[in-house]
């Protein structure tokens, strides 16, 4: 069969990388791809990012099965529009990407169906916004209600952070957030204590099949400090989800969302991604949720899958009112896996295109480099973005894995590379 994977990041080189592996495939096809996908002889580009266009194309192509990496595509609809052709697509429909697309509604939603999450507070209105401020105090969580690729939420330590977070992102707008209906609004809201972990699941409308367990780092510089960005680096297993972290968030987060969505009239299928903040008690909380794989974390995470992801995307969607994830069970390597983003010359804010990228080595059994911000013009590969790579190496610890993923970068070589020489450090530590 022919698939089709929506986007152009790293997430999507480690997705079309796993389904490339499976028997069933012919051809996988990423759209629009990267560098990284077009020197790879099992995956095709396709210049293609119009929905419209996508949906016709994957028609005349004979796609049976198209897999959304990003949340842009999403947010657009992409969803809706293949399946109102009886084409079969994994991800969730536009009003259940919400969820993502809009602070907002997710904490409303969470605030409905009693999942645990910070109490917040949404302001339109920036004076508002500074008078609660100035109220509530800091240390404050700043979000800014739409898409900004990672990068809209700030975690003010100080009242003149968060003053400064409300002008940049109510005043200014000059995040590049894809604001929604209303324009922009920002979610202000406690800030949480404990230790982040990445929760992804996979939905069928009904079902829901957990993925292995990861931690991602959102800060730039070592011992998680400097600027948050869409992350750093990630492992898997992520050792603070404990069996019993792992319940309470099944039982008390996952499930009572996918419920609370098919309640509401917008049953959701796809990835679902919780953020959750553990506290030194063991209690999740949601700091947030993304309708989609997270980046970096697909990239361990995938090293580890070693069921066929095309058995699972067929059975999660199966036509009729939901799919089959009840009915597989997913086989995991023991190994830890874990993955260094390296990135661009004055990333995160202004991050610089064109360098060229040497020495990336062949793909081995224990390591494999995934690309995100790379392009290939004329045989030359070069940076097109702000996170360019992530290299991601298996071992059987953590520390095992960090040597390996850091020996695989010393042969890579671009101007301006900056990377976390920590990743992995808490599971180290701990």
């Amino acid at each position: 069969m022919n698939v089709l994977v929506i986007g152009g990041g790293g997430r999507e080189h480690a997705l079309a990388w796993k389904l490339a592996q499976s028997p069933k495939v012919q051809m996988v096809y990423v759209a629009p791809g990267n560098g990284g996908t077009a020197t790879d002889s099992r995956l095709k580009n396709v210049p293609i990012t119009d929905v419209v266009q996508l949906r016709q194309w994957a028609q005349d192509n004979k796609i049976t099965l198209t897999l959304v990496g990003p949340e842009v595509p999403l947010a657009a609809g992409v969803v809706d529009e293949f399946r109102a052709h009886n084409m079969r697509i994994f991800g969730p429909t536009k009003a259940a990407a919400q969820l993502e697309s809009s602070k907002a509604f997710s904490k409303a939603f969470m605030r409905r169906h009693g999942i645990p999450t910070a109490e917040y507070a949404t302001f339109s209105d920036p004076a508002a916004a500074h008078a609660y401020v100035d109220k509530m105090g800091a240390p404050t969580v700043v979000k800014a209600d739409g898409l900004a690729a990672g990068k809209g939420v700030v975690v003010a330590m100080t009242v003149a952070e968060a003053h400064e977070a409300i002008d940049f992102m109510l005043v200014d707008s000059t995040l590049g957030v894809a604001h929604n209906d209303g324009g922009a609004r920002v979610v202000i809201e406690e800030f949480l204590e404990g230790e982040e972990a990445s929760f992804i699941v996979m939905v069928d409308g009904k079902n829901v099949l957990p993925l292995a367990t990861s931690q991602d780092h959102k800060r730039l510089q070592d011992a998680d400090q400097g600027p948050n960005t869409g992350g750093m680096g990630a492992y898997s297993p992520a050792p603070v989800v404990t069996p019993d972290v792992h319940a309470k968030a099944m039982r008390e987060i996952i499930l009572p969302t996918v419920k609370g969505m098919e309640a509401d009239g917008i049953p959701f299928s796809g990835f679902l991604y919780a953020g959750l903040m553990i506290d030194k008690n063991g209690q999740p909380k949601t700091l947030e949720f993304n309708c989609r794989m997270g980046d970096p974390e697909t990239q361990p995470i995938m090293m580890r899958l070693k069921t066929d992801l095309v058995d699972v995307l067929m059975a999660a969607t199966e036509p009729g009112q939901h799919g089959k994830l009840d009915e597989v069970e997913l086989q995991w390597d023991r190994r830890t896996a874990l993955g260094v983003v390296l990135a661009a010359h004055g990333y995160p804010m202004n991050p610089r295109k064109g360098d060229a990228i040497t020495g990336i080595p062949k793909e081995a059994e224990d390591a494999a480099v995934f690309h995100a911000g790379t392009q290939l013009q004329d045989g030359v590969l070069s940076t097109s973005g702000g996170r360019v790579l992530c290299v991601t190496a298996l071992a059987d610890s953590v520390k095992q894995a960090q040597q390996r993923a850091y020996q695989v970068i010393d042969e890579i070589a671009f101007e301006g590379m900056q990377y976390r020489t920590d990743i992995g450090y808490r599971a180290v530590k701990g």
